[in-house]
């Protein structure tokens, strides 16, 4: 008995003592699969990017080619000492200006088999604070929302329901313009109600694995939680990828932080280590 005592001890000492081991190794991977990362912390260009770091206003997003570096709509600023972490960036009214980072090479962007996960903090009361209209807080496509888009949105009415989009070629899935509320539903997952508050920030993140083949998945966390998955869905997102956009605050009022992307599709353990993360992403760095 007294054997057997002492074994169950040790095992619980090795138990124990392994736990932060395997955390710290977990999130010590992570770091080498991180392709974009903007802490907004003194400075609204990227930390890390394979691609450009830059980000860039325009006066829309037709007008893409005419952009300039920096943020120069002065609707949206660096809100100092505001973020989860240091600064984050704030969207004081709803715009009409374009506000992206270029999401070449950024984003992994692949014609063959496309994956990663995209991660961010965002701080608002979706019903007092956004006007009566659908805002993206972030879209990432070469073209538009519809077309070879992955999103988040806001809906148009209180309560503000937030959901992800994964739109694939539209020519694809909409070729005749004609789409209904079953093709919308095959495509987005929707949180209902959502969590989203003034005062407290709520993690997001979107993951995709295998888009371009024929069994491509999305999945949505909120604050490490599994929402929903979006399957059996295989349109094709079809970019000029020097054209591809981190698009950013369409439409949106409110805060943002800790904006980064990985080159893979984050496993349910991996997400909740990032939301767990007491001093965001830089964690992870330094």
């Amino acid at each position: 008995m007294k054997i057997n005592n002492t074994k169950t001890l040790l095992i619980t000492v090795l138990l124990f003592i392994s736990l932060p081991f395997v955390s710290f190794s977990q999130e010590n991977g992570l770091k080498g699969h991180i392709l974009f990362f903007s802490s907004f912390d003194g400075k609204p260009s990227a930390d890390i990017a394979v691609g450009d770091t830059m980000i860039y206003t325009a006066e829309n997003y037709k007008k893409t080619t005419t952009s300039v570096a920096g943020l120069k709509d002065s609707n949206v600023v660096l809100a100092k000492g505001k973020g989860l972490v240091g600064d984050a960036i704030h969207f004081k009214e709803a715009k009409t200006s374009a506000i992206f980072y270029k999401a070449h090479k950024n984003v992994g962007y692949n014609a063959a088999s496309w994956s990663g996960t995209v991660s961010f903090w965002l701080r608002l009361d979706p019903n007092k604070a956004l006007a009566p209209h659908y805002c993206d807080p972030i879209c990432i496509t070469d073209s538009k929302w519809s077309d070879a888009g992955l999103w988040v949105d806001f809906t148009d009415h209180a309560p503000r329901r937030f959901r992800m989009g994964a739109m694939g070629d539209i020519a694809v899935w909409d070729p005749n313009n004609d789409s209904d509320e079953t093709d919308w539903d095959r495509r987005t997952v929707t949180v209902d109600p959502s969590p989203f508050q003034s005062e407290k920030w709520t993690h997001v993140a979107m993951v995709f694995s295998n888009i371009n083949t024929l069994h491509p998945a999305y999945k949505l966390y909120i604050n490490g939680n599994f929402q929903g998955e979006i399957k059996n869905v295989d349109d094709p997102f079809t970019w000029e990828p020097e054209n591809g956009k981190i698009m950013l605050g369409l439409g949106y009022i409110g805060l943002m932080d800790e904006l980064a992307v990985f080159n893979k599709p984050l496993n349910a353990e991996e997400v909740k280590s990032i939301f767990e993360l007491e001093d965001g992403i830089k964690t992870l760095l330094y």
